[in-house]
């Protein structure tokens, strides 16, 4: 199972790469893999000594998870997830890590928001096991337009330009304010976003952030809100405004799939 999630992440880097929300070594991905962690892993030396996470995590003292490593690319990634990637424990004082397999390859300088997320995560009792940043062109330039930074305006526009958007994000999408990346503020208003009950928010003029049971729901929350996006703007650069569903339509479409309002 351990190989599985692993290879999951492998396959979510290389869409990223393909669809150019992976550019150099843009981009992260965190997966709590704990339940896997059995005897010969627990029992793994640490490669190097422990270092601090920026921040105490108190819920996961303990865990283990395997994180895309820092100025390494998706698209090597996806073919060498264990020489681009590493697998860590969270140490007994649950402010360190030590990196345990399968070679020192440091984590993504913004592991502190990751692990943030994750201790949130588990401290709510969330089966969500993953965590994923990417640069998506579309949605990163929206961004860029103030009107569309208030609070749900993009929801509400991207949940309006195709069915599936509104069925299979039905939580909609956060917005957080520039910050400094991979700082502990960001992680902190991120985690305050997603408590509003988001799944994705965008991290403006920067990327999004998604969460999810497992990498590739994660991913796929992203690329349906992605697909949107590019409807909306195709449909601008042939010249209109589109008209996009009703309110009627939306709520419709909530009722009739038992989606949260």
């Amino acid at each position: 199972m351990l190989c599985q999630a692993i290879c999951q992440a492998a396959e979510v880097a290389g869409h990223l790469w393909q669809k150019g929300w992976a550019e150099r070594n843009g981009g992260n991905l965190t997966l709590n893999i704990t339940e896997y962690a059995d005897g010969d892993m627990r029992s793994l030396p640490a490669l190097e000594p422990p270092r601090p996470i920026g921040t105490e995590l108190p819920y996961l003292k303990g865990c283990y998870f395997y994180c895309k490593g820092t100025n390494r690319r998706m698209r090597d990634l996806a073919r060498h997830p264990m020489e681009n990637g590493a697998i860590i424990r969270i140490t007994e004082d649950a402010a360190h890590y030590e990196i345990i397999a399968d070679a020192v390859v440091l984590p993504t300088s913004e592991l502190p928001a990751h692990l943030s997320v994750h201790n949130y995560l588990i401290g709510k009792g969330s089966s969500y096991k993953a965590s994923l940043h990417t640069h998506p062109t579309e949605l990163v330039a929206m961004s860029h337009h103030r009107p569309f930074l208030e609070k749900d305006v993009l929801t509400q526009l991207l949940w309006s330009m195709i069915p599936e958007t509104r069925a299979f994000c039905p939580r909609g999408l956060g917005i957080v304010p520039y910050m400094l990346p991979g700082s502990i503020e960001l992680a902190e208003t991120t985690i305050r976003t997603l408590d509003e009950g988001y799944d994705v928010v965008l991290w403006e003029k920067h990327g999004v952030f998604a969460i999810g049971e497992n990498i590739t729901e994660a991913f796929d929350m992203v690329d349906t809100l992605v697909k949107s996006a590019q409807i909306y703007q195709d449909a601008r650069s042939m010249g209109f405004e589109p008209e996009g569903m009703s309110g009627l339509q939306m709520r419709q479409l909530a009722d009739a799939f038992g989606l949260p309002k």
